[in-house]
């Protein structure tokens, strides 16, 4: 891990010769066959893999004062500025009533603007702000943190993006 996440994160993952994260056995492969056993459960690793990037993020984003959703937040309007709070909602998979409260909090520390839409009075548009903006050379060095401590290239980090969000589109298109 980098010098720079190390001195934000003051637990890193222990790594193997090859610089990749340690993996126990257990954690390496189902230790059952049990079908009702959370070892055989892809969604529960899936699940505890959220909680773990979760717990790593925190500190990262201690840094920066933000949460992990309102960074999600913020890397959506730095990728595409000046969009609807749908669009905003359907890109992060977030309904209204949980992104609401999310804009109100990144607007009240001056990240954001949000206004009616002048040719549509039913939308709200969300802008950053030059603080928002600012944000993101700060928010620039958590990327390589996560990158060094999954210690897989950036092609098997692709691949492996690649098929999580096959797995998620196809659980979608199961629900109708």
């Amino acid at each position: 891990m980098s010098t720079a996440c190390y001195s934000i994160v003051r637990d890193p993952l222990s790594k193997n010769r090859d610089g990749h994260i340690a993996m126990s056995a257990k954690s390496a492969a189902p230790a059952s066959d049990d079908p009702l056993s959370l070892d055989s459960f892809l969604c529960f690793a899936i699940y505890s893999t959220g909680h773990a990037f979760n717990q790593f993020y925190r500190p990262l984003l201690d840094a920066v004062g933000l949460t992990y959703p309102q960074y999600l937040v913020m890397v959506a309007l730095w990728t595409t500025n000046d969009q609807t709070v749908k669009a905003l909602g359907e890109k992060l998979s977030l309904e209204s009533s949980t992104l609401t409260p999310l804009l109100k909090r990144l607007e009240g520390a001056g990240y954001l603007s949000r206004a009616r839409d002048p040719d549509d009075e039913r939308q709200v548009r969300v802008r950053l702000t030059a603080t928002g903006r600012a944000l993101k050379s700060r928010a620039r060095s958590i990327p390589p943190c996560i990158s060094d401590a999954l210690g897989l290239s950036t092609d098997q980090i692709k691949q492996l993006q690649a098929d999580l969000l096959a797995i998620r589109d196809r659980l979608l298109a199961q629900r109708g």
